[in-house]
């Protein structure tokens, strides 16, 4: 039904270091007339984009969720990937946490606890809202559901 990032509010920061990192680089290149002076400032350069620009945008990337019509999955990590998945059918509450920051852009963090497990958190979902009301209609007709094949269990029915 839907696949889930955090909001790309969080790479902010990342793109405006990526915007502005190349003229810093010029600048300082053309201020120094030195070669190790100069060879010092493109190693910075790099390193500044590898740890500020890249590993953040590496990160959102490897976190998200996907939200089926029978299970909620969670999926994070690079080298060591983590996979969460809670099932509609299961049953289990879903809760909706917002900043003021969060309020304005319409997102949150959806809370999931199905009171086995430690809650699963879905963080700063852009449409939390939506989600959120779309998570309790899928728990409700799974509910439904489970309802309806559990009062047919002891019939059988045969055909002459």
């Amino acid at each position: 039904m839907a696949r889930l990032r955090s909001n790309a509010r969080a790479l902010f920061w990342s793109a405006l270091i990526f915007i502005s990192l190349p003229g810093a680089t010029v600048y300082l290149f053309g201020i120094f007339s030195e070669a190790w002076i100069r060879a010092l400032v493109v190693v910075l350069a790099v390193l500044v984009f590898l740890t500020l620009v890249l590993l953040p945008y590496v990160f959102w990337l490897n976190r998200r969720s996907t939200i089926t019509t029978r299970r909620i999955i969670m999926r994070r990590g690079f080298f060591v990937r983590e996979r969460r998945e809670i099932f509609h059918s299961r049953g289990y509450h879903v809760a909706l946490k917002r900043s003021w920051l969060q309020s304005a852009f319409r997102s949150g963090d959806i809370v999931i606890t199905s009171g086995v497990e430690k809650p699963i958190v879905l963080r700063d979902v852009p449409g939390a809202d939506t989600v959120l009301e779309a998570l309790q209609d899928l728990v409700e007709k799974n509910q439904i559901l489970l309802s309806g094949h559990a009062g047919s269990v002891g019939t059988v029915t045969t055909a002459f």
